[in-house]
């Protein structure tokens, strides 16, 4: 069956884009000690021998001589030594091979973790840039690495391995190659010491290697492999504008949602085991199912997910047409249904579910079971209308009897002769509001009324002339087809208008969701989304570390769980699964409960309480709870990590600017202490012999390092309180330019006669900041710069914004800092006299101003100085949008 353009184009892409750069290729072990370093080293000597330039990066031979011997003759790289926990460890040599670049490295192991301190935590990804670096690589793994049969491997294996490898890394494999050996020979070589020393042989046997998991990960391996060669063959053929062949026999189910669906789906089972077959359970919504008929598809998908097979659901008006595009795309080679019922006018046009797909699916292998009630369910429907259907018909006879009438009148008032156009729209008016059985109904009986009532001899049913045979005949047809599309175009509404549903309900979730700037917004999103979606109630509990679940986001004097309820949400929580109404566990609680995790992480429980008269919740609207749900949980995820991120943000750079302070102490205070001790000792036993301008010096000199003192205590102070989170920033709104205005004026007093040039941007925005810490770290850039200008040269002060963000800039015409010294002036004691520790200088200045405003979430760099003469410190601070309902620059 022909693929669509686009399949067509993403097949033709998918060898290109493998294309680029190096080429990889994977020898894939089914178990250690098969020979896979093995295999690649025979490969990689064939290569050298057709002249091909192999190198081997790095390859573990676990000291087997025969290994050892492959690798004689060939290029080895020298490899990397690093010393970790008084051990010194051998890792491959990255940027040795870089520079090497040869046509093929060997890298063995491709799931080893590197030791710390490489540029790459996993030598996958090393491999990645050897192969974006245009190099091709063999490599080796088996296959209890493979990030997706974790679980089952531990499972069959009973050990958790801890190196994984992600299955998209092999997706870029143009080869993969399966090294294998019966289970016996590999017992074999680990008994003869071939695979581990004799020692760890022993208690491998009893363990890992005994013949059932060896030949569990055998099968596995296998699987991976066909599963490759399933997919390339897909690819090839989808490129070549060809469907699918099945290569494996994959086995489709169809059900239709009446009560032989569930004997239909376990039968299926039993056949898939007996094939080996992996297996999916469809159900092709046509937009005319009613509630119990989806409530029965659910429980079929839920007994499906138990029995271990996949569920989709199909939205099409053709239900032949629908099962075979899905089974043509996913390479289907067995599709089963259960027997229809054959009525004789389904046989006569050939209409039957069987025989369309027997004649459109001619390459499918089709397998019909007989259920034990499938006729005793049809005689039911046929007997016990649904629930609506009389009220359908009564519908249908009505518009009928108007139809009558309608042409009645036309007829004697208009001479209206083509009154069978009077009954077509009675027919269509049916169809789009009731099902096609009703359509069928009211169709038959406009033709016998119009037959009765207005085809001669009137008032009966013959037909005097072989036109009006015609006429009617024409006219049943007509309305029948007329009644069918109508349906078809009703079920299409139906269909688009419940997606839309959905999807309108989840897009303002969505967007009220992206817009929460906090995990409460969060709540009360998604809690007022909820509410209006569901028509329920709604509660949203939130796991509290050793407290449970505390509700969130309740309005006051709102509902609350009663203790059945409060019992579900726990169990929920702990156990990842919906809980309480409307489900088999704890289902007496009036709350149906929905886990909120992500991953196997239980965040909280969202729990739902409909209409007391609302018995069962149709399948949509459980549906787009739990998507709403799970779209809750992953914001309030995101708010967690982006909170927790910001948290350790700030820490680091308060607890290194506190550190810095700290640290200090007893080389900052000395000096100020000294000077104000030798002055006031001078003062205390020379008074009467000093004159009084030598007093006055005294004691000038004891002010200004008592102020100076005071600024390194106010500062010391300020910053261990933000440190340990009692001093918070306390945010104002305030203008850069009292910010500048306050800070000059602090210099003049300290460094008179300072010079310095102001050049602010009109139409600066207010800026949301502590003021007080963003003055002072703007003090100490402006001292620093104050100290290394030249007498009589200015210090300029710039501020503008650039790419949404305010930058001030401080240049001086100083003796500036040399390039590979500028970021080492933000360090602690930095005591190059180019730098910040000047006669009278701390070493500090600028590494608090960093810390200040690191704090704010702003950047501080040392750059060279304008035409390239002193130095420029430049301050970067993001803006902050204010309040709702002020703005900015108000």
């Amino acid at each position: 069956m022909p693929t669509d353009r686009s399949a067509q184009a993403d097949a033709l892409l998918g060898p290109l884009q493998r294309e680029r750069g190096g080429q990889l290729k994977v020898f894939l072990g089914a178990a250690p000690g098969v020979g896979k370093t093995y295999a690649m080293l025979n490969a990689a000597r064939e290569l050298a021998r057709q002249g091909v330039d192999v190198v081997v990066g790095l390859v573990e031979t676990h000291g087997r001589a025969e290994t050892q011997a492959l690798v004689q003759g060939l290029d080895v790289l020298p490899r990397r030594r690093v010393d970790y926990r008084d051990r010194t460890l051998e890792e491959l040599d990255l940027d040795a091979l870089l520079a090497r670049k040869p046509k093929v490295a060997l890298v063995d192991e491709l799931a080893h973790q590197n030791a710390p301190g490489g540029r790459h935590e996993r030598r996958y990804q090393d491999i990645e840039e050897l192969l974006d670096a245009g190099i091709d690589v063999y490599t080796t793994v088996n296959i209890q690495h493979l990030e997706s049969l974790n679980d089952l491997v531990r499972q069959l294996t009973g050990v958790r391995v801890r190196e994984t490898v992600p299955d998209a890394f092999l997706d870029r494999a143009r080869d993969l190659v399966l090294i294998d050996l019966p289970p016996r020979e590999l017992i074999e070589r680990l008994q003869q010491g071939k695979v581990y020393r004799a020692d760890q042989a022993a208690s491998a046997l009893q363990s890992y290697f005994s013949a059932s998991n060896l030949t569990a990960l055998r099968e596995l391996a296998v699987q991976q492999v066909a599963d490759r060669v399933d997919a390339d063959l897909r690819e090839h053929l989808a490129a070549r504008g060809t469907g699918p062949v099945p290569i494996r026999r994959r086995v489709l189910v169809a059900i239709d949602g009446f009560d032989n669906s569930e004997y239909l789906v376990r039968a299926a089972r039993k056949l898939a085991e007996r094939r080996q077959a992996p297996w999916t359970v469809a159900y092709v919504d046509t937009g005319g199912g009613d509630d119990a008929r989806q409530r029965m598809v659910e429980q079929c998908f839920a007994l499906a997910r138990r029995l271990g097979g996949d569920v989709a659901t199909l939205r099409g008006t053709s239900v032949v047409g629908e099962l075979i595009a899905w089974a043509s795309q996913h390479a289907v080679s067995t599709i089963v249904i259960a027997r229809t019922r054959e009525r004789r006018l389904a046989r006569m046009f050939n209409r039957t579910l069987t025989q369309q797909l027997l004649q459109r699916g001619a390459h499918f292998e089709l397998t019909i079971i007989n259920t034990p009630y499938a006729r005793a369910r049809a005689r039911r429907q046929i007997e016990s209308p649904g629930p609506g259907s009389g009220r359908e018909f009564a519908l249908a006879t009505l518009a009928v009897a108007l139809s009558v009438a309608v042409a009645a009148l036309a007829e004697r008032l208009l001479s209206l002769e083509e009154l069978s156009l009077v009954f077509i729209p009675a027919v269509m008016w049916v169809a789009v509001r009731a099902r096609m059985g009703v359509a069928a109904y009211a169709a038959l009986l406009c033709f016998l009324a119009y037959n009765f009532f207005f085809i001669e001899p009137r008032y009966t049913f013959d037909i005097a002339a072989g036109q009006g045979v015609v006429t009617v005949a024409v006219f049943l047809v007509v309305a029948l087809i007329c009644g069918r599309l109508a349906n078809r175009l009703r079920s299409q509404v139906l269909m688009l208008r419940a997606a839309n549903a959905r999807t309108e309900a989840l897009q303002v979730l969505g967007q009220q969701l992206a817009t929460a700037a906090d995990e409460g917004e969060v709540h009360r999103a998604a809690t007022r989304q909820l509410r209006a979606a569901l028509s329920a109630e709604v509660v949203v509990l939130v796991a509290a570390e050793g407290r449970g679940l505390a509700p969130v986001a309740a309005e006051p004097g709102g509902a609350t769980l009663d203790v059945s309820a409060a019992a579900a949400a726990d169990w929920c929580l702990q156990h990842l699964q919906p809980a309480g109404r409307y489900t088999d566990t704890l289902n007496g609680a009036g709350w149906w409960c929905l886990p909120l995790a992500q991953g196997d992480r239980g965040l909280g429980v969202v729990a739902l309480r409909p209409d007391a008269t609302v018995k069962q919740l149709a399948p949509e609207v459980s549906s787009l709870a739990q998507a709403m749900v799970q779209d809750l949980a992953q914001a309030m995820a995101r708010t967690r990590l982006v909170d927790a991120l910001e948290t350790a943000r700030v820490t680091g750079e308060t607890e290194r600017l506190r550190a810095a302070l700290l640290s200090s102490v007893s080389h900052d205070l000395r000096s100020p202490l000294s000077s104000i001790i030798g002055s006031a000792e001078s003062l205390s036993a020379y008074r009467d012999r000093l004159s009084a301008e030598d007093q006055r010096t005294l004691a000038e000199g004891i002010l200004s390092e008592g102020q100076r003192l005071d600024r390194y205590i106010q500062n010391l102070l300020d910053m261990t309180r933000l440190g340990h989170g009692t001093l918070q920033l306390k945010r104002e709104w305030i203008g850069l330019d009292e910010i500048a205005g306050s800070a000059i004026t602090r210099l003049r007093k300290l460094v008179p006669g300072t010079l310095v040039e102001t050049r602010l941007a009109p139409g600066l925005p207010l800026l949301y900041v502590h003021p007080a810490l963003v003055e002072q770290g703007l003090f100490n850039i402006l001292e620093n710069a104050a100290k290394f200008s030249p007498a009589g040269a200015a210090v300029v002060l710039e501020a503008g914004l650039v790419e949404g963000q305010l930058r001030i800039d401080v240049s001086d015409r100083g003796p500036g800092i040399p390039e590979d010294e500028r970021r080492r002036v933000f360090d602690m004691f930095y005591s190059v006299e180019r730098g910040d520790r000047g006669a009278q200088g701390t070493g500090l200045g600028l590494a608090i101003c960093q810390g200040m405003m690191g704090a704010h979430g702003g950047v501080v760099e040392a750059l060279p100085g304008r035409d390239g003469v002193g130095t420029t410190i430049r301050i970067t601070l993001p803006l902050i949008e204010p309040p709702s309902g002020r703005p900015r620059d108000e």
